[in-house]
């Protein structure tokens, strides 16, 4: 007998006694009581169950099912048409530059590619236009062009403001001439950390940092109370969080230094901005202490000590004589500083001490820079300086043998040495104001977690 014969004389066998069993059930549930009719209920459900697979029909074996193979030429395409369209297609091309100092219009077109009579006539002659030559040095200017060098449009950005930046947009309009647009849009803004080691000086270690120019600067300001930086050495380090501000990829300028630390001798001095509102804000410890002290440690940013407050000879009469202040060896045209908030008294001529600027300030005391080259403009009697403001340059002027500042401390016009007087810091945070600064502080404190990895772990590794 075959296999399917066999099959279906089980389920044929199978259904007979379903039907058996089923006659059965119903015979004998009408002789019983209620509560046994549930029992015989689901021996019905899986008689019908048995069933069910006993007639389930089997699928076909898959290799008795029909193969069929189908062919078919398919015709390619011809790749000489395929070339001839491309070539008679108009290409455009896309190039960037950026703009060089001493950059002409012609040039600055010629190396972008364009070959346009028109458009340069009207680069030269539209108002809007014409501003792509105020463009500044490093500048990217980009164009859009067919292959014989037509432009299509031309695209630069320009100085703006706080609020974003303004792009010049030259374009061909619907007469086949152009139209130039001025647009701001929005900056894209950053968070930057970085990490310097001291080799030789600070501005050699953020150079090799790729820390910006204008950081720099700032991290001088930030420390200038807490840190001698003619006291650096090799060892030393430092990790900044700073803000910078990008267009399509483009740096467009850098911002604030947020916060910073910096090791100096064995000794960590950490700072970070908080914004108080209203347009005012400052540099505080972790602790919410201002870092704002009310002398300078030097009214120079970089120089060292040439001579102290002492007895020493007189370099040009060769007498013993006190010297009444601190000298700072530095080139001529370097800036000099209020060491603090005050009123400028004298400007001018004094003796011996050549170009002299005196500033008071509060509880009797003065501060006195000799030998200056010339003043900063506005460094005249009566006016009000700020902590940090440039009131002139050093130089070598009445009896001085080489470029020095001669800075005195004075204590009702006594002169005084600034390194034995102790000055205060600003006031601390409201506490209504510490809980925000809190916040800040720890978010800092976690970058500079990530800034220094290897330092925690040598770290932890000592603690074991």
């Amino acid at each position: 007998m075959r296999l399917s014969d066999k099959f279906r004389h089980l389920a044929a066998t199978t259904q007979v006694r379903a039907q058996s069993l089923i006659a059965i059930s119903i015979a004998n549930l009408r002789g019983m009581r209620a509560s046994r009719v549930i029992p015989f209920t689901g021996l019905f459900f899986a008689v019908c169950a048995v069933g069910a697979v006993g007639v389930a029909p089997l699928a076909p074996d898959a290799a008795n099912l029909p193969v069929k193979t189908i062919s078919q030429e398919l015709q390619m395409p011809s790749l000489d048409e395929q070339i001839s369209k491309i070539v008679l297609q108009q290409q455009h091309y896309v190039k960037e530059e950026k703009i060089q100092r001493g950059d002409s219009l012609a040039s600055l077109l010629q190396r972008l590619g364009v070959d346009d009579v028109n458009a340069a006539n009207f680069l030269k002659t539209d108002p809007v236009a014409r501003s792509v030559l105020q463009a500044r040095a490093g500048k990217s200017i980009r164009v859009k062009t067919t292959d014989e060098g037509t432009l299509e449009w031309l695209r630069v950005g320009l100085d703006g403001n706080d609020n974003g930046t303004k792009t010049l947009l030259v374009s061909r309009n619907d007469q086949n001439g152009f139209k130039a647009t001025e647009v701001v849009e929005q900056l894209e803004r950053r968070i930057e950390m970085r990490s310097g080691d001291i080799q030789s000086s600070l501005f050699v270690a953020t150079d090799k940092a790729l820390i910006p120019a204008p950081i720099a600067d700032q991290i001088v300001k930030m420390f200038e109370t807490s840190i001698d930086f003619r006291r650096l050495q090799r060892g030393d380090y430092f990790n900044v969080v700073y803000e910078t501000f990008w267009l399509n990829g483009e740096l467009v300028k850098t911002g604030r230094l947020l916060s910073g630390e910096f090791k100096n001798s064995g000794k960590l001095a950490q700072a970070v901005w908080f914004d108080e509102g209203a347009g005012e804000g400052g540099y505080y410890s972790f602790d919410g202490k201002s870092l704002k002290k009310a002398f300078l440690k030097s009214p120079l940013e970089f120089s060292r000590v040439s001579s102290g407050f002492s007895m020493r000879v007189h370099p040009i009469s060769g007498k013993w004589k006190r010297h009444t202040g601190i000298d700072f060896a530095a080139v001529s045209g370097t800036p000099i500083r209020a060491s603090a908030d005050g009123t400028i008294e004298h400007a001018g001529p004094q003796g011996g001490y050549g170009n002299m600027v005196i500033v008071k300030h509060w509880n009797g005391y003065s501060t006195a820079y000799a030998h200056m080259s010339r003043f900063a403009p506005g460094s005249r009697k009566g006016t009000r300086v700020s902590q940090g403001q440039v009131i002139g340059y050093v130089g070598s002027t009445g009896w001085s043998t080489g470029p020095h500042l001669h800075y005195e401390f004075r204590v009702n016009n006594e002169p005084r040495d600034p390194n034995t007087i102790s000055v205060q810091s600003a006031a601390a945070l409201a506490a209504h104001e510490l809980t925000r600064f809190r916040v800040v502080a720890a978010d800092m404190a976690h970058r500079f977690d990530l800034l220094r990895p290897e330092r925690n772990s040598a770290a932890l590794v000592a603690a074991r």
